[in-house]
């Protein structure tokens, strides 16, 4: 049976593993909630439909659902595509979800952040999120995976690893008094380090504009490969994404990696601005414990926001004049890897995108 541990990985000689590294399979969770996910969640649950189906092109995905919805669920994802009840709150699995360690033996376990829905009551995005908040236990449990509980409110989102002990994250997400306002930053880099493997920690200012996170560096910036990075871009100096990049660019052309390397830094320029439409708007349901999304409202679109599969890259596409060359420049810093562009405006709506909505799980074993 699966325990929880009470040291830390990095005392047991786990990492957690760059996401190019090899995956046992990617784990999701079905969009329902009315106040997020428009017109009853009909039009993002075709879009997450479409990200499980080509995902399952490289590697084995499971779906968590809500009981009431386990049947439609089933029914629309492909039949290679393992689908679990399994009770959430909302379909965000990259920050409720369990973060996977491993060490060099093969062994893999599973780390259990605190998560209280991007700032918890302060916030005051959804409410409750108690369901939510033991997705990553239930996932260990499915998978009978040993689990560390760690002493940080920590959404997967708001960090990237290259596996060599270096991580990227944001002073506005990880520094915010909503998530850890009793934890200095000296004593959320000792966390990180303990329960994520990592040496070095490279600290960027501010995350996508407008972005509901409060600035997750998954939507600003990944590794590709170690000592290099992607970083969403635009050449708009009036557009107010432009100081967050230009700022987020110098703090990584000045840092150096946990191996003592500069970084090469690559920049992937965004989408045109993109806002949610009055219909759009109008397809949510509003209640008092939700997150608002008026008409015009700007969405943090983000070429960055993709996910890495076993040879493939599932890459966020808008209808827009850059998609096209942000297929190429992807194509470029993944030259082993098959790019595959889905339309993700409809997961845009809802606050995030692919990144988001995926977890990968590494290979290893029990």
């Amino acid at each position: 049976m699966p325990s929880v541990i009470q040291s830390t990985p990095r005392a047991d000689g786990y990492r957690m593993p760059a996401e190019w590294e090899a995956h046992a399979g990617c784990w999701m969770l079905w969009p329902q909630r009315p106040d997020t996910w428009r017109q009853g969640g009909k039009p993002a649950q075709r879009a997450f439909v479409e990200a499980a189906r080509q995902i399952s092109r490289f590697e084995r995905v499971t779906m968590g659902v809500n009981r009431d919805q386990y049947e439609n669920a089933r029914a629309l994802l492909p039949a290679n595509v393992r689908v679990v009840e399994l009770s959430n709150n909302d379909a965000w699995m990259r920050d409720c979800g369990a973060t996977f360690v491993v060490n060099d033996s093969g062994g893999l376990r599973g780390i259990d952040w605190r998560f209280n829905a991007w700032g918890g009551l302060r916030k005051m995005m959804y409410f409750p999120w108690d369901q939510d908040d033991l997705v990553a236990t239930k996932m260990l449990e499915i998978e009978s995976l040993d689990r560390y509980h760690a002493p940080l409110v920590m959404e997967g989102g708001s960090i990237h690893v290259d596996g060599q002990g270096t991580l990227l994250t944001t002073e506005q997400c990880l520094l915010h008094p909503n998530r850890n306002p009793g934890l200095a930053q000296a004593d959320i880099e000792k966390r990180l380090s303990e329960y994520l493997g990592v040496d070095k920690i490279i600290w960027l200012p501010r995350g996508v504009f407008e972005d509901e996170t409060d600035g997750h560096v998954d939507n600003l910036c990944c590794f590709a490969r170690p000592g290099v990075v992607a970083l969403t871009w635009t050449d708009d100096r009036s557009d107010p994404q432009y100081e967050r990049s230009a700022e987020a660019y110098d703090a990584l052309m000045s840092a150096r990696d946990a191996r003592g390397r500069s970084l090469s830094v690559h920049k992937i320029h965004q989408p045109a601005p993109l806002t949610m439409t009055k219909a759009e708007a109008e397809g949510l349901d509003v209640v008092g414990s939700a997150f608002s999304r008026p008409a015009g409202e700007r969405l943090a679109g983000s070429y960055i926001n993709f996910y890495i599969a076993n040879g493939g890259i599932i890459l966020p596409q808008f209808d827009d004049r850059h998609d096209e060359a942000a297929r190429r420049k992807i194509a470029e810093l993944f030259p082993q890897h098959k790019i595959i562009g889905i339309s993700s405006r409809e997961i845009l709506l809802g606050g995030g995108n692919i990144h988001c909505i995926t977890q990968q799980q590494p290979a290893g074993r029990a």
